[in-house]
């Protein structure tokens, strides 16, 4: 009866634990592939929009950008 209980609970700890790297993993992986936005990709996309940015405006984005989250 106690060794179905401990091995109940092993197991759960171990699915716990091989969970959380795979996620890590996949989110490591998602990241590289798919970086935030920064200033300089920001700074970019506006220029090729035919926009003039300034520092001010950049960061006026970052920060509604930032407020969405």
């Amino acid at each position: 009866m106690w060794v179905n209980i401990l091995i109940g609970v092993l197991s759960l700890l171990g699915g716990i634990a091989i969970g959380f790297f795979i996620a890590r993993q996949y989110m490591m992986s998602y990241m590289k592939k798919n970086p935030p936005i920064n200033e300089k990709m920001l700074r970019v996309m506006m220029m090729q929009m035919g926009m003039n940015p300034s520092q001010k405006k950049i960061n006026q984005m970052m920060k509604a950008m930032q407020n969405q989250k």
